[in-house]
């Protein structure tokens, strides 16, 4: 037992320490490459295999062996479970309640992904445990904690002062926000509630991953074993955590069940319980809970049918506006480097790994500006932040190639939109006033201006071959609200796997350069002239801002 704690504890932190170091850290996407429902959904959708996702067959190849030792062990979301099961219900017993729902159900669940996976659609991130707990912990537990220190060195800076500390006195922070953390937290907050119904609820009903486990672990090579020596006391079957013990005969389990805890080895009073591979020991297995193939068929045809109903409609709007001759609006701004919109969402798990990794916080989980099955996928929303010209965290920190890694000499070239001028809005061409701050924050040097007899200073014009879609623009301009210049999609380039952004971006015209540094920028410092431009009074209206005056 003692064993077991410190390995789920190093195994949580070191899960913490990667997801805190995403796109920084080698193999950051260790633990979701792990996860064999993931995987699994991921290659289905893809029809692609990579060696990429050779820890997920590790794990099943473990279970062959060893049981369920992942669920017991290693997996962050079972460890979460459990340290939230002592706080929401600390006396329940471990064995099944008569109201619980059936253990056959996270089978189904299971066999419904990779009906709708086949169908090219993935719905394994509303499952997938090593999704859901990376979403939890890099969405909604990153930002708190960053909003603690960040309250913490303001209540220092006093001290600080006194005590001329001059690292926390000029130190700044600027916590992360993502948009569907509240939503995140709110369906945490049910899971970790479960437990009122049952101990780990989530990994006995729902996990496909468990699922995936469970079938390879129905008669491991190491297993649970009972002597001749029991005395059918039942505290075995009181404190197994997966009810994997069977109540009439606790001699008797379901290996498919069991976790490897070894809890009813160490409380044995008679100790008869041992984990082997053969001996005298009683091999006797309670009768399986693993469904029929029948019903299993029929989750899949359940999944492939709503997969099939979800294409259908994208594709009938699609049809119906190509027939009206209209573009549907889009303001969907990709990572650089995602896949095609249909391998995109095929490849993205939402896991939210890339959006741990941006240094920006420039990417943001969506609700429905991708439709349903866009949801919770990365975007960019400049308004917020920019997407840095030389930053290839994203790619580096996903986990199914949805998001490609990028080359740094590539990065230049990983054009994600166009920026568009709304002169309805813009301070030079509506409000005739001096605005530059477009041009002066701009990497790329992608905007020029020209005078114009109706007008008393000259006016912005964006060169779309030298746009790259970065956003500074937008994230500066200092008009309220709805910013003058926007980033559109336009001329994004989208490549598959092995394509070469500079040769796509040349073929096609563009000039992509990124301005020379004047100097090499510090983490208080832009890293280009201009690009932070601080979120104050002049957002507020459109008057005095960075790059005009007050004339006109």
């Amino acid at each position: 037992m003692h064993f077991r704690r410190v390995a789920r504890a190093l195994c949580l932190v070191i899960f913490l320490v990667l997801v805190a170091g995403a796109g920084r850290l080698a193999e950051s996407d260790l633990f979701l490459r792990m996860d064999p429902a993931l995987t699994g959904a991921a290659a289905l959708a893809m029809r692609a295999l990579s060696w990429a996702w050779l820890p997920a067959l590790i794990v099943l190849a473990s279970a062959i062996l060893f049981g369920r030792i992942f669920c017991g062990y290693i997996c962050p979301m079972g460890t979460t479970i459990d340290v939230a099961d002592k706080s929401f219900a600390p006396d329940r017993k471990h064995q099944s309640p008569a109201y619980a729902p059936s253990k056959r159900l996270k089978y189904y669940m299971l066999a419904f992904m990779a009906g709708s996976a086949l169908l090219g659609v993935t719905f394994v991130y509303w499952a997938a445990p090593l999704s859901l707990i990376t979403r939890f912990y890099a969405l909604v537990i990153y930002p708190v904690i960053y909003m603690i220190a960040d309250q913490a060195v303001t209540a220092f800076y006093p001290a600080a002062s006194r005590l001329d500390w001059r690292f926390l006195m000029f130190l700044e922070m600027d916590p992360p926000r993502f948009a569907t953390a509240i939503f995140v937290l709110l369906f945490f907050a049910a899971v970790f509630a479960a437990a009122k119904i049952s101990p780990r609820f989530w990994c006995r009903y729902l996990c496909p991953s468990g699922a995936m486990l469970a079938l390879a672990a129905k008669k491991p090579v190491i297993r649970r074993q009972v002597s001749d020596d029991c005395n059918h006391c039942g505290k075995c079957v009181r404190n197994c955590p997966m009810a994997a013990i069977d109540p009439e005969s606790p001699e008797k389990t379901r290996h498919e069940e069991c976790i490897v805890c070894r809890q009813c080895k160490e409380i044995c009073p008679e100790k008869a319980v041992a984990f082997s591979a053969s001996g005298k020991k009683n091999p006797q297995e309670s009768d399986s809970i693993i469904p029929g193939r029948r019903q299993v068929l029929l989750s899949g045809l359940a999944g492939a049918g709503t997969a099939a109903v979800a294409l259908t409609g994208l594709n009938v709007v699609a049809r119906d506006l190509s027939e009206k001759g209209t573009v549907r609006p889009t303001r969907m701004i990709r990572p650089p480097g995602a896949l095609p919109e249909p391998g995109f969402l095929e490849a993205c798990v939402r896991c939210g790994q890339c959006m741990a990794a941006c240094p920006t916080n420039t990417l943001q989980p969506v609700w429905f500006d991708a439709g349903l099955l866009g949801l919770f996928s990365p975007a960019v929303t400049p308004r917020r932040k920019y997407c840095d010209p030389q930053c290839t965290a994203c790619g580096n920190a996903c986990p199914t190639g949805a998001i490609q890694k990028i080359a740094p000499a590539e990065r230049t070239w990983a054009k994600i939109g166009t920026a568009v001028i709304y002169r309805q809005q813009c301070l030079a061409w509506e409000y005739k006033k001096s605005c530059m701050v477009c041009d002066e924050v701009c990497p790329y040097d992608a905007l020029e201006f020209e005078k114009r007899p109706d007008l008393p200073y000259p006016v912005p014009h964006v060169i779309e071959e030298r746009c790259a879609g970065c956003g500074h623009c937008e994230h500066a301009c200092p008009v309220y609200n709805q910013a003058a210049i926007v980033v559109t999609p336009m001329d994004a380039l989208r490549l598959a796997p092995g394509e070469s952004f500079e040769y796509a971006a040349k073929s096609r015209g563009f000039k992509l350069k990124v301005k020379p540094q004047d100097q090499k920028p510090t983490s208080a410092q832009p890293a280009y002239p201009g690009a932070a431009i601080p979120d104050g009074p002049a957002r507020q209206t459109p008057g005095m801002a960075p790059g005009f005056d007050e004339g006109g």
